[in-house]
């Protein structure tokens, strides 16, 4: 197992999310972001069922970066209880986990 992780967010706006992942890359919070869109989610929200598009992005990062992100989440996202969960990086190419490092310093 690695110190790096995937972060997943998700949106209602995807525009926003890509705005949002230039910030984090560009303060190097991040060393890339991989936005995906349009994704349906579909949730239970204050004992209603929505089905609605949004974007997501997945994040790679160090495991010491999520608590800024989740910050940093909490503070800008537009909903009141944003997605965001993280995924270990077990493995992969060596030059690549390594340039992540390099990125989230």
């Amino acid at each position: 197992m690695t110190d790096l992780c995937e972060v997943v967010i998700t949106a209602p706006d995807p525009d926003w999310l890509v705005e949002f992942t230039r910030q984090l890359v560009a303060d190097g919070l991040c060393s890339s972001g991989h936005n995906y869109t349009p994704i349906r989610s579909i949730y239970k929200w204050r004992g209603a069922v929505h089905d609605r598009t949004e974007g997501r992005v997945s994040l790679h990062t160090r495991k010491e970066r999520v608590a800024d992100i989740v910050a940093r989440v909490q503070e800008q996202h537009p909903y009141e209880v944003p997605s965001v969960t993280t995924r270990p990086i077990e493995d992969g190419n060596p030059a690549y986990l390594e340039w992540i490092r390099e990125q989230t310093q």
